[in-house]
């Protein structure tokens, strides 16, 4: 396989894969198959498979000991199924395993869709003037306020999780998982923590949705051509029912501006001059969906928390040499940084 080491040959297990995919796709050419880990992908692993009959997407969880309900594969693939039938744009699952045996690993397989993953830098000659770029934000507020306006019921979703105490559940899960993945003793992310704890909002504007759970710009796959149009939505595992406001808490803490320091795990373009800034999100989403804003900071230093939490997972997998030979930089002042920023967010909101 193209990624040459033993370890990732036994991640993916093209001897048993490939059988599989030309069971499932029927055609023969996929028992010649190579892999390609594709970097980026921080939590769950995400390899390309090929062969001559053309490529598709693979996801499995990281090697090693995993933390209680983290990187679920069937989730992943089940909301993505659910959706093919409603106007978000996602992948097709064309092969799932949710119980392990085929790879010693869950894993599902879904089509690759043409489109741009946008990271650290735009594509040549894409969304390059200031009219093109909020264009791309305007594309990526309108699809999430798409997801939120589905019918999970309608869907198969209706009993995709529990919308009732979805905030309180929300901030127990991330504290217990920050208790399970840190290291030592960071006092912001405990403060903001309790903090948030304190301020959790007593009513949501919204009613309950389908959420993604880490909707971001290098979530989404950019049409290749017009860059106000989403491709697909990528990277389910975190998806559930709940508050919608959360999602949009998270996109304006991806939403970084001019000036602003940027993650070493979430590279962005949005800093680069005629990209609007995070109120343009935030109203044309207001406008879209008839919430108010008035709990928003709560929401984006929710965000703060929960990346923070997700950080520490990612420095302990790293050290720990399940990321499949994957580094990241230094996470521990990661995790301070926005935890602190975090703070200093729901403070605005207090004063």
């Amino acid at each position: 396989m193209s990624a040459t080491s033993d370890h990732l040959a036994d991640l993916v297990r093209l001897d048993r894969l490939g059988p599989a995919l030309a069971t499932a796709l029927d055609d023969e050419r996929w028992f010649r198959s190579d892999a390609t880990l594709i970097a980026g992908g921080k939590s769950n692993l995400t390899f390309q498979v090929t062969s001559e009959a053309g490529a598709v997407i693979l996801r499995r969880p990281p090697s090693g000991a995993l933390l209680p309900s983290a990187h679920d594969m069937g989730r992943e693939a089940q909301v993505q199924k659910a959706l093919r039938s409603s106007v978000v744009p996602v992948a097709a699952v064309l092969l799932e395993d949710r119980g392990g045996d085929l790879i010693g690993a869950p894993f599902y397989v879904m089509e690759k869709v043409p489109g741009h993953i946008i990271r650290a830098s735009l594509p040549p000659a894409y969304a390059d003037n200031a009219e093109n770029r909020t264009a791309l934000a305007d594309g990526l507020v309108d699809v999430l306020v798409a997801l939120h306006s589905v019918d999970s019921a309608e869907v198969g979703l209706g009993d995709f999780g529990r919308p009732t105490g979805f905030l309180e559940r929300q901030l127990r899960r991330w504290s217990g998982q920050w208790a399970k993945s840190k290291t030592h003793d960071l006092p912001a992310v405990d403060e903001l923590a309790a903090r948030l704890d304190a301020a959790l909002p007593k009513i949501s504007i919204l009613k309950p949705s389908i959420v993604h759970g880490d909707y971001r710009l290098d979530n989404c796959l950019m049409d290749l051509a017009d860059p106000a149009r989403v491709a697909a939505v990528l990277d389910w595992e975190l998806s559930t029912l709940g508050d919608p406001m959360t999602d949009l808490g998270l996109l304006l803490f991806y939403w970084r501006e001019q000036g602003e320091a940027t993650s070493l795990l979430t590279p962005t373009v949005t800093t680069l001059p005629g990209f609007p800034n995070r109120a343009h999100l935030a109203e044309r989403y207001a406008t879209a969906t008839g919430s108010h804003l008035d709990d928003l900071a709560f929401y984006e230093a929710f965000a703060h928390f929960k990346f923070a939490v997700i950080a520490q997972g990612i420095a302990a997998r790293v050290a720990a040499g399940a990321m499949a030979g994957q580094e990241f930089g230094d996470l521990d002042a990661e995790v301070v940084r926005f935890a602190e920023e975090g703070l200093a967010r729901i403070s605005q909101e207090r004063s």
